[in-house]
């Protein structure tokens, strides 16, 4: 009877995982066309206003959770603060390089920046953490550097925003590995050590005669408001997936993100897929085809 029970609790935790997970991939797939909303704002005011609000918004929500002792116990560790300020630069070039992309048209570069991602990612294992490759990783690692090559000589310049948000999301994902702290009072002292960077910067824009706080376009303020929220709600249900899945799942789920927005530029926003691009892409989606293989079968070895 309390075998029967201990799988029905594991498969409602699997459901209840599977769920978190698809709503956090699902807005992170999202984001390209929630940025549109803002995209009359120049890319570093948006970057500003995202950093602003999204300290308020965590750092109301950590207050009513009754967190606050785990971001005090934060700035109580000198090393793990400079991790999180380590964290923080890597995510701020991130959102900026992001939210240029989506304003400039370049979302199907975007979506190729983050299929290259998890391959960036081994290639950071391999050479900060000394990890071993396995054949199926090398060999994935290989033909994403053949992509990239074909790109830049076929289309006469390397991929720079794709390559820009892998490896700065890759270096993020490494010092976040690395730094213990857990995602969201990370993602609020993170967030907060770039506050008076952002306000710094509002303010000077406001003295030169930019309407940096868009008081004059209510929906366009409300978007800006509300990129604490879409910044905050799909990593706390990551974080709440990620506890109940296994990390082969999570694997998988990643290219969820980059799957949208790829459907969404070309067929929505109508963005010039050339064969080069399509190429480039048919490669990568390869190299990730060899790497989930090669993922999936070592967890089914794992005992």
């Amino acid at each position: 009877m309390s075998q029967t029970v201990s799988q029905a609790e594991a498969s409602a935790e699997f459901r209840q995982g599977l769920m978190f997970g698809l709503v956090a991939y699902g807005l992170w797939g999202f984001f390209p066309a929630y940025y549109k909303l803002t995209d009359t704002v120049a890319p570093d005011i948006v970057v500003s206003h995202r950093v602003l609000w999204s300290v308020l918004f965590v750092g109301l929500f950590l207050y009513v959770r009754g967190r606050w002792a785990e971001v005090r116990e934060v700035f109580r560790q000198p090393k793990v603060l400079m991790g999180l300020s380590a964290s923080a630069s890597f995510i701020a070039v991130n959102w900026l390089v992001f939210v240029w992309a989506i304003s400039n048209s370049q979302v199907l570069d975007v979506s190729l920046g983050y299929f290259i991602n998890p391959l960036v990612s081994i290639m950071v294992g391999l050479v900060v953490l000394n990890e071993r490759l396995s054949p199926g990783q090398a060999g994935a690692v290989i033909l994403a550097a053949l992509a990239v090559i074909l790109q830049a000589v076929l289309a006469g310049g390397l991929p720079w925003v794709s390559l820009v948000l892998a490896f700065s999301f890759a270096g993020y994902g490494y010092v976040r590995k690395v730094t213990p702290v857990k995602a969201t009072p990370g993602l609020f002292v993170e967030t907060l050590l770039l506050f008076p960077i952002a306000v710094v910067y509002l303010l000077l824009n406001l003295s030169w005669g930019v309407d940096a706080l868009v008081l004059n376009d209510l929906p366009v303020l409300a978007a800006l408001a509300g990129t604490g929220i879409v910044t905050a709600l799909p990593l706390i249900c990551f974080s709440a997936a990620a506890r109940r899945l296994p990390l082969f799942m999570i694997g998988l789920m990643q290219y969820i993100a980059p799957s949208l927005h790829f459907l969404m530029a070309v067929y929505v926003w109508g963005e010039p897929l050339d064969q080069t691009k399509l190429m480039t892409f048919a490669i990568i989606w390869g190299a990730l085809a060899l790497f989930t293989y090669d993922s999936w079968r070592r967890y089914r070895r794992r005992p």
